[in-house]
Formats: C-alpha cells, sequence, structure tokens
C-alpha cells in the first residue's frame, strides 16, 4: 500500500506544480492581484503556445485530483474488494 500512497502522492505534487506554473504564468494579473485563480486572457489575445499552456494547465490540475483519487482511493477499494471476493468463493 506504501507504494499507492507515493504514486498518489507523485501525480498530485507533479500536476500542482504544473498547475500552479501555468496559473501562475498566464492568470495572475498583477503581484498584488488575484494570484493563480484570476481570469484567463482573452482568446483573441492568445496565440497557439498560450492556448496548448492553458489547456495543459487544466490537464495537470485534474491529473493531479483524479491521480491522487485513483491511487489513494479506488486502487485500494478494488484490492479490498478481491480480497473478500476470494474469501467468500472459499
Amino acid at each position: 500500500m506504501a507504494d499507492e500512497f507515493i504514486k498518489g502522492l507523485s501525480a498530485l505534487v507533479i500536476g500542482g506544480l504544473g498547475w500552479m506554473t501555468v496559473a501562475g504564468w498566464y492568470k495572475t494579473p498583477s503581484f498584488e492581484g488575484a494570484q493563480l485563480t484570476g481570469e484567463a486572457p482573452p482568446a483573441e489575445a492568445l496565440t497557439v503556445y498560450d492556448q496548448v499552456a492553458l489547456f495543459m494547465g487544466d490537464a495537470f490540475f485534474w491529473f493531479a485530483i483524479i491521480g491522487a483519487l485513483t491511487f489513494w482511493l479506488l486502487i485500494p477499494l478494488v484490492e479490498e474488494g478481491r480480497q473478500v471476493w476470494a474469501e467468500r468463493s472459499n
């Protein structure tokens, strides 16, 4: 179970750092303004690379959330279910 914890923590850290980096570049209007949660620039002002970066920021966010939940909840629940099923069938 320790390996699932580390995998979930890794997904959370990598996804979180990626999201914070992209959000810091594109969604922080000023030093005193909203930090990491501001609005993205208008689509007309963005280049293709900017749009890819904003998409990757969202992908990093969901990777962090879904990755951590998968390794911390889903996989242990499936393993526990398999053990219970094996004990009941014997």
